[in-house]
């Protein structure tokens, strides 16, 4: 697997930097195909903030695409929380996979398109009119990321927004064949929004 690490306001030790590619590259083992991982450590800018080192990982490979951000004190524990993480994430997906394959169901069939990231032109400088009269300003779109919907069940999609870390995924749903989008509640459960026409 090949291993991307990068920063943001931060400094990777080398040594830090070998010993993150060893361990995520370790990851393949859980799943055949899995060919590419990308790392990215941060600082959080608040001193208030006692676990600061941020580390994002991503894997992807095959159509699959699971994604770990821990925080932590120290970037080196971020790192084995966030491969830990990762190994919990695997294990389910290649469970479910091998459910598939012995249940041949429609979901073994299917694979995840890649999201495609677009950046807005120069959202630094908020455009003329931005606010409300009074001073305040307005909250604006500085990130837009565009992605081919693919059909699944609400259930499936579930399941990848676990995958993923996130507290939403939009896709079509398979069952009514309309955009929809699942979501995790703040009790706990998933929510799920079909859209009408």
């Amino acid at each position: 697997m090949e291993v991307t690490v990068s920063a943001r306001h931060t400094e990777v030790p080398e040594r830090l930097r070998v010993a993150t590619e060893e361990k995520v590259a370790r990851l393949a083992r859980y799943l055949d195909g899995l060919d590419h991982a990308e790392v990215h450590f941060s600082t959080l800018g608040n001193p208030r903030i006692a676990d600061a080192e941020q580390c994002e990982i991503t894997i992807e490979g095959h159509g699959h695409f699971v994604r770990a951000k821990v925080t932590a004190s120290d970037a080196a524990v971020a790192v084995d929380k966030a491969v830990a993480k990762l190994e919990q994430q695997l294990k389910k997906l290649k469970t479910k996979l091998q459910r598939q394959r012995q249940g041949g169901g429609k979901g073994a069939r299917r694979a995840a398109v890649p999201a495609a990231e677009v950046r807005l032109p120069d959202a630094s400088t908020p455009p003329a009119g931005d606010g409300d009269g009074d001073g305040e300003r307005l909250p604006r779109i500085v990130k837009v990321k565009q992605f081919a919907t693919i059909p699944m069940t609400a259930d499936d999609a579930a399941q990848r927004m676990d995958l993923l870390g996130h507290g939403f995924f939009f896709f079509t749903n398979l069952d009514t064949g309309r955009a929809a989008v699942v979501y995790r509640r703040d009790d706990g459960d998933i929510g799920l929004i079909d859209a009408d026409r």
